[in-house]
C-alpha cells in the first residue's frame, strides 16, 4: 500500500531524527549593529544576549537598571526590543557570529553589571514532541559562556525551561561551567510566575550567580499566592477590561475603566491609546469549535495546551508555536484566539509595550519572553548585593 505523501510529511513533523525548521525570520548574514545613546553614570547597566523581544530586559528596567544591549538573531524581536528600549544599542545576528569585543565598544569604559540569556531551549521544552536532549539549541549555553568569560560581569542571570531539570546530569554541569567562566558560584532554581503576579502557570529554571558571594533565591520575594496577602491573578482581573471581539476585528482605544488593580498597573503609562488589539482571522469552522467549547476546556482534543481560557483562572503556558504558531489559547467569552495584547497581558507586559512584526511572529515572541514581573522580582533582589 502507497502511503500518501501529505501523511508522510505529517508524521515527519513529529520525527526526532527530522532537523528543526528555522523561522524565516532569523537573519543569518553579519551582525547589524546600532549604538544606543550615552550610558547613564549612575544606573547598573545590563546586557542581554538571546534577548528576545526583552521581557527579562523590561523587568530589569522596571527594577531600577538600565538596559545597554540586547541581541538577538530574530528580526521582528530585534524590531520590538529597539522600539521599546530606543536608548539601547541592539545586535542583530546570530550570537556565534557576534565578539565579546564588539559589546564592549559599545559599552566604552563602563563594564557590564548583569550578564543576561534566555538561551533557546526547545529541545527541553515539555511541550515539545520532538523533545530530545541532543538537539543543537541545548548546547547554545556554551556561546553564552563565552561572553562570560571575556566580559567578567559582576552578576548573570541564565532562564530555560523547566524541563531541563528531568534530563540528566545538565544542570549541574551549566552551573559548574558558567560559575568557573565568571569566577563564581552559580546556583538554579525552578520559578513559578504566579507567585510575582503573573496570570500564567509558567514555571521556569533561572541560574545566578553574583561575583564574591553566594546568590540566595529566598531573596526573590514572592508577591501573590501561599504565605502573601494577594490571591493568584486570574484571567478576568488580567484582560476583562479590554475590548470584546469579533474574528478579524480590532480596537484601539478601551471601552471600560479598569477594574483591578492589575489592569492599574498595565495601563498606568497609556491610558487612551490601544495597540496590538486585532483578533485572528478565523474560518467559520474554528470559530464553532470555539463557540462549542466550554471555558477551561481543550478545543482539540489531541493538544491539551489549546484551551479555551476561563475567567476565573489562570492561563496555561504561552507557547510560541513555532515557525508558523497557530492561535493557542480561545478567549473566554469572545469566540476567537486571543490578541497580541491579552497574550501581553498574560505575559505581565504593560500596555505601553508594543510588539512588532505581525500576529505571527509576535506570537513567537509572547510565547519565547520572560513575564516582566517575574524578571522584576529577580532583579529587585539582585539589586541588593551587587
Amino acid at each position: 500500500m502507497t502511503i500518501p505523501q501529505e501523511d508522510i510529511s505529517k508524521k515527519l513533523v513529529w520525527e526526532k531524527t527530522v532537523k528543526v525548521e528555522v523561522n524565516s525570520s532569523y537573519w543569518n548574514g553579519q551582525p547589524q549593529i546600532k549604538k544606543g545613546k550615552k550610558l547613564p553614570e549612575k544606573k547598573p547597566i545590563v546586557v542581554e544576549l538571546f534577548c528576545g523581544c526583552g521581557g527579562t530586559s523590561l523587568g530589569f528596567e522596571m527594577a531600577g537598571f538600565h538596559i545597554a544591549l540586547g541581541c538577538d538573531i530574530h528580526a521582528p524581536s530585534i524590531d520590538t526590543f529597539h522600539h521599546n528600549h530606543p536608548r539601547s544599542s541592539t545586535i542583530l545576528g546570530d550570537v556565534k557570529k557576534v565578539k565579546p569585543t564588539q559589546i564592549q565598544e559599545l559599552l566604552g569604559e563602563r563594564k557590564v553589571d548583569v550578564l543576561i540569556a534566555g538561551v533557546p531551549c526547545q529541545g527541553f521544552s515539555l511541550n515539545n514532541r520532538k523533545r530530545h536532549e541532543q538537539d543543537d539549541r541545548n548546547f547554545l549555553y556554551k556561546e553564552f559562556i563565552r561572553f562570560v568569560e571575556k566580559l567578567q560581569p559582576k552578576c548573570i542571570v541564565v532562564e530555560n525551561v523547566s524541563g531541563m531539570k528531568s534530563s540528566g546530569d545538565i544542570v549541574k554541569t551549566i552551573e559548574k561551567e558558567l560559575g568557573q567562566a565568571g569566577k563564581m558560584k552559580v546556583k538554579s532554581q525552578l520559578l513559578f510566575a504566579p507567585d510575582y503576579g503573573v496570570p500564567q502557570k509558567r514555571q521556569r529554571l533561572f541560574f545566578i550567580g553574583v561575583k564574591g558571594q553566594e546568590f540566595d533565591f529566598y531573596n526573590i520575594k514572592k508577591t501573590h499566592g501561599e504565605g502573601t496577602k494577594n490571591e493568584y491573578i486570574t484571567i478576568r482581573e488580567a484582560i476583562g477590561d479590554l475590548p470584546s471581539l469579533k474574528s478579524n476585528e480590532s480596537k484601539g482605544q478601551y471601552e471600560k475603566n479598569p477594574f483591578s488593580l492589575f489592569q492599574k498597573a498595565m495601563r498606568r503609562k497609556n491610558n487612551t491609546i490601544l495597540t496590538n488589539h486585532l483578533a485572528p482571522n478565523h474560518p467559520l469552522a474554528t470559530i464553532q469549535k470555539i463557540k462549542n467549547t466550554s471555558p477551561g476546556n481543550p478545543m482539540y482534543p489531541r493538544f491539551k495546551q489549546r484551551i479555551r481560557l476561563s475567567w476565573d483562572g489562570l492561563s496555561p503556558t504561552q507557547v510560541s508555536g513555532g515557525i508558523r504558531p497557530q492561535f493557542q489559547l480561545g478567549h473566554p467569552e469572545d469566540n476567537r484566539g486571543l490578541t497580541i495584547r491579552e497574550r501581553c497581558r498574560i505575559q505581565s507586559f504593560p500596555d505601553h509595550f508594543e510588539v512588532k512584526g505581525g500576529i505571527v511572529q509576535a506570537r513567537v515572541q509572547t510565547g519565547n519572553a520572560v513575564p516582566p514581573l517575574l524578571a522584576k522580582a529577580i532583579a529587585k533582589a539582585i539589586k541588593k548585593v551587587l
